[in-house]
């Protein structure tokens, strides 16, 4: 029997099958056609554009399951104040946004408001305040009930510098180099250093002008300064913040934040300001891991003009920034397993620097350009809401 005509009907057929599938389920451009999709709408804390923006990733969400993923810009304490709605934020129905704009009041249970599906934040604290009731002495607005979630995006604060700072650090017994990494082994005696007026000149960095410091972004306004606060304080209270020592080591606290003077609200400032000036201006600064990863990835040029005299520094204990996803709907469900493909978490370590799944991960540094570790094993567990909001409110006003 002659199998041409067979092979040429064939085909044939996969041919039409191709032409219908990418007339009905595909845009001009290739792209899966929306209508064929699940829209899943999330209210979103900063510290994540860019991975949640990424081709890549929202070709997988798509394509594997079938999602298109709304992301809209919240910041972490409306998320508690505010009705969690898009009228809220300028979206969804205007004739909404307009009454709201009037002064009428709604609630997430208001007829006609567009809900959420989750919920993603950039900080642990206002994930698990969330899930608890909401305090209508403190005109807390009404919530969605959390039905699953937790952390999906971790990155652990560190501490950038330079080559010559760390190598008199090393010599003052407060920095260690172990297999290559540089931990902060006495973050106590550091600390002294900054509350004592020690100067630079003190540690042999006679080119370092003034007194040594540590920059970071404002805690009283700012959620990485916040978190490194709350881990400053976890090591003067010797890992557990208590009532019995929470008052004096808030009085350190504050001298501690006083001198740090000027300081950057953003992260991304800071961090370019420290690019930009080096060790002159900025001989040591807080951020986030992921920065100096996504650096790397997106200006490899830039990269790799500094990599050689970069050190980062990560302090024993160090804290985790983790973002957290909480699930409102069957919806919501469906892009929280999504997020845990392994596909994604490559991506989201490779190019962005996060490190996903409930204890980091364990990822391969071998190709970063500088020095990270395989494992983040030592560190404090992030402080409650209400610990933290005693932090800042006695940083702002006493």
């Amino acid at each position: 029997m002659n199998k041409k005509p067979l092979i040429g009907i064939a085909i044939f057929i996969v041919l039409i099958v191709a032409i219908v599938f990418f007339k009905n389920f595909t845009n001009s451009d290739g792209s899966i056609s929306l209508k064929n999709l699940t829209t899943v709408y999330v209210a979103t804390g900063g510290g994540k554009e860019d991975f949640l923006a990424d081709k890549d990733i929202n070709k997988i969400l798509q394509k594997k399951y079938k999602l298109n993923v709304v992301y809209d810009t919240w910041s972490n304490g409306k998320t508690i104040l505010l009705p969690l709605i898009r009228e809220s934020v300028g979206l969804g129905d205007q004739s909404i946004v307009n009454q709201i704009s009037d002064g009428k009041s709604f609630t997430i249970y208001s007829k006609g408001v567009s809900k959420y599906d989750a919920l993603f934040t950039s900080d642990q604290r206002f994930y698990d305040y969330y899930k608890l009731s909401p305090n209508k002495d403190l005109d807390e607005s009404d919530r969605y009930t959390v039905k699953n979630g937790g952390l999906t995006l971790n990155t652990p604060i560190v501490i950038y510098s330079w080559g010559k700072v760390v190598d008199a650090l090393i010599n003052e017994e407060i920095v260690t180099n172990q297999d290559g990494v540089y931990y902060i082994t006495d973050m106590n005696k550091l600390i002294d250093y900054i509350l004592e007026n020690k100067k630079w000149s003190d540690i042999g960095l006679n080119n370092l002008y003034g007194n040594i410091n540590i920059a970071s972004t404002d805690p009283v306004s700012s959620s990485p300064g916040a978190t490194y606060y709350g881990l400053l304080l976890s090591i003067l209270s010797g890992g557990q913040v208590t009532d019995d020592n929470i008052d004096e080591n808030l009085v350190k606290l504050k001298e501690f934040y006083i001198k740090s003077g000027y300081m950057n609200n953003t992260p991304a400032d800071l961090f370019e300001r420290y690019l930009k000036t080096g060790m002159g201006g900025e001989p040591m600064i807080v951020d986030y891991e992921k920065s100096m990863i996504d650096f790397a990835n997106s200006s490899e040029d830039a990269f790799n003009q500094v990599k050689d005299d970069i050190r980062i520094l990560y302090p024993t204990p160090t804290i985790w920034n983790s973002h957290c996803f909480a699930v409102f709907t069957d919806t919501g469900e469906k892009l929280y397993s999504a997020l845990n493909d392994p596909e994604i978490s490559q991506i989201a370590w490779e190019k962005y620097g996060f490190r996903t799944g409930v204890t980091g991960g364990n990822y391969d540094v071998s190709n970063i350009g500088v020095s990270v570790p395989q494992t983040i094993s030592s560190t404090v567990s992030s402080l409650k809401m209400d610990t933290y909001n005693r932090l800042i409110d006695y940083l702002k006003n006493n």
